[in-house]
C-alpha cells in the first residue's frame, strides 16, 4: 500500500509537468504543502521526490527545495488513426520476423527487443533451490515423462489460482504447454482449418502472425487503441462483413501497444461471439503485470459456453527458459489434448515440478509485487530518456501494465531501416512493420522494458535517438 501512495504522488507531479502546470525550472511544492493537498504523509512525498530525482526528473538545491529539471517532459501519447477494414489476406511477414528472432538469446547487444524479465528480476536462487530439491526428492518422476495434460500438482495450482481471480475452472481443466506459443498453436489447430479467416487486433504480436502463416490461415485486422484496446463496435462491424472462424485477442497489455480493453467491453465481446458460436483465443500472458492495485479481468471470466481458450505462461513473470505455459481450452479440451499428444507428447517434468512447488509455497504473489513496481519504474525512466534523445514528433504509449513501449516515430523514419542500423551498432529493437499484415506501422518500433536501467541501456536509447534523428534530417 505504501508503494501505491508514493507512486500516486510521483504520478501527480509528472501529470503537472506534462500538462505544463509545472514548467521546466519551476520549484516544486514543499513537502508539507503537497502532503496536505494529497492527504499523505510528509515522508511519502519525500520518498516520491527522491524517486523523481533518481530518475532525473527533478533536482534538489541546498536550502532551496526541489526544482523541475530541463528536458523532464515525457513524449506525447501515440494515437490510433482510423484505417479502412481490408479483405482477408494471407500473412506475409515471416522473412523480417525471422531476422528479428535471430537476436533472441544473444548476449552481445543492448536487448530492447526481447520481452522477458532481466535475470536480476527473476527468482533465480529460489527457483534453483526448489528445482534441485524436487529432483533429489523424486528423481524418477523428474527424469521421466510427465502426464500428457501436465503435472497434476501444477494443474491444480493453476486451477486454484484461476478460480481465485474469478475465472471458471475445474481442478483438472488446465493443460500444461511448452510456453504460451504452444498453447496458442494447440488452440488454433483445435478450432481452425487451413484457409479459415481469423480476426486479430492490430497491432498484434508478430509471432501470432508467424503462427497464422504457418497454419495457412487468413486474417482480418481490427484496430487496437493504445488506451482502450479493441472496441466492441469494431468487432461487430467485422463480424457483419466477413465470415470469421475464430478470434485471437490480447485484452490485457497487448503486445506491442500495451492496450487494456475495459472489462465492460470484454463482457460485450464475449457475448457477441457466443451468439454466433465463434471461439476466442485469449492471450493472457501479461495480465499479472498490472501496475494498479486491481488485476484486470479476462475474456474467460465472462465465458459461459466454453468458447474462450485462455492461453498463458510463466515466461514473462518467473522463468523464460523453463518454457512452462498453460491453457484453459474450454469445450475444446479433448481436441487440444489429442493434438498435444501427437506434437510433443508432454512438457518438461522437472520444470513443471519446480513451478508447482514455487506456487504451493506462496512465493509467486510476493515476487509479482516487486516485479510490477520495478517494471513501472523502468517504464517511467525510459519514457523520460526517450523524450531527451528522440527527434521532435515522436510519440510513445503510457501503459498501466505490461513490459513494452510502442513508439510512433516521425513519418520520415522507417522502423525496419532503423532496426538494421541499430543492430549494426549493437542495439536490438522490434520494427513496427512485423506487428501487422498491413503497411501502417512502418514508422513504429517496440522497446522492451524488462531489464533494470543501466548506463548501457541509456547509451542504447541515446544511440536509437541519434539514428532516428539522422533519418529525419536526411
Amino acid at each position: 500500500m505504501d508503494t501505491y501512495r508514493y507512486r500516486t504522488v510521483e504520478k501527480n507531479v509528472m501529470t503537472m509537468i506534462d500538462a505544463g502546470a509545472l514548467a521546466l525550472g519551476d520549484k516544486l511544492p514543499s513537502l508539507r504543502s503537497l502532503s496536505v493537498k494529497l492527504g499523505v504523509s510528509v515522508s511519502t512525498v519525500n520518498q516520491a521526490y527522491l524517486e523523481l530525482e533518481r530518475k532525473g526528473v527533478i533536482e534538489s538545491r541546498p536550502r532551496s527545495g526541489f526544482f523541475v529539471r530541463r528536458e523532464s517532459r515525457r513524449l506525447p501519447r501515440t494515437e490510433t488513426a482510423p484505417t479502412p477494414m481490408r479483405q482477408p489476406r494471407p500473412v506475409t511477414r515471416i522473412g523480417l520476423i525471422q531476422t528479428v528472432l535471430e537476436s533472441v538469446g544473444a548476449a552481445d547487444r543492448v536487448a530492447l527487443d526481447v520481452i522477458a524479465p532481466g535475470p536480476q528480476r527473476m527468482p533465480l536462487r529460489e527457483l534453483g533451490r526448489i528445482t534441485a530439491a524436487m529432483v533429489r526428492a523424486e528423481p524418477e518422476r523428474a527424469m521421466g515423462y510427465a502426464p500428457i495434460p501436465g503435472d497434476p500438482k501444477l494443474i491444480r495450482q493453476i486451477a486454484y489460482r484461476s478460480m481465485e481471480f474469478g475465472i471458471p475452472a475445474e481442478p483438472d481443466d488446465p493443460l500444461i504447454t511448452a510456453g504460451c506459443m504452444e498453447a496458442l498453436y494447440l488452440s488454433l489447430r483445435s478450432i481452425c482449418r487451413r484457409g479459415d479467416t481469423v480476426l486479430i487486433q492490430s497491432p498484434t504480436y508478430y509471432c501470432f502472425l508467424q503462427l497464422l502463416e504457418t497454419l495457412g490461415l487468413r486474417t482480418i485486422e481490427v484496430p487496437s487503441d493504445p488506451e482502450r484496446g479493441v472496441a466492441p463496435e469494431e468487432l461487430a462491424r467485422a463480424l457483419k462483413t466477413f465470415d470469421i472462424a475464430a478470434c485471437v485477442l490480447a485484452p490485457n497489455f497487448n503486445n506491442p501497444d500495451s492496450s487494456l480493453t475495459p472489462d465492460e467491453a470484454k463482457a460485450e465481446i464475449v457475448a457477441m461471439l457466443a451468439e454466433r458460436d465463434i471461439p476466442l483465443v485469449e492471450d493472457d500472458v501479461y495480465t499479472d503485470l498490472h501496475f494498479g492495485p486491481k488485476r484486470p479481468g479476462t475474456y474467460k471470466q465472462f465465458d459461459r459456453k466454453g468458447l474462450v481458450l485462455l492461453c498463458s505462461s510463466f515466461s514473462k513473470t518467473i522463468a523464460p527458459g523453463y518454457r512452462v505455459g498453460w491453457m484453459l481450452p474450454g469445450r475444446y479440451r479433448q481436441k487440444a489434448l489429442e493434438i498435444k499428444a501427437t506434437t510433443n507428447v508432454s512438457s518438461s517434468a522437472p520444470a513443471q515440478m519446480a513451478i508447482a512447488e514455487y506456487l504451493r509455497q506462496g512465493r509467486l504473489e510476493r515476487h509479482l509485487k516487486r516485479l510490477r513496481t520495478d517494471l513501472e519504474r523502468q517504464m517511467d525512466t525510459m519514457q523520460l530518456h526517450l523524450g531527451r534523445h528522440f527527434p521532435a514528433g515522436t510519440r510513445v504509449t503510457h501503459p498501466v501494465g505490461g513490459a513494452v513501449l510502442w513508439l510512433e516515430l516521425p513519418r520520415s523514419v522507417d522502423g525496419a531501416e532503423l532496426f538494421f542500423q541499430a543492430r549494426a551498432e549493437g542495439v536490438g529493437i522490434a520494427p513496427g512493420a512485423i506487428f501487422s499484415t498491413q503497411d501502417k506501422f512502418a514508422n513504429y518500433i517496440r522497446l522492451s522494458c524488462g531489464c533494470p536501467w543501466t548506463d548501457e541501456l541509456e547509451q542504447g536509447v541515446r544511440t536509437l535517438g541519434r539514428l532516428a534523428g539522422s533519418m529525419c534530417a536526411s
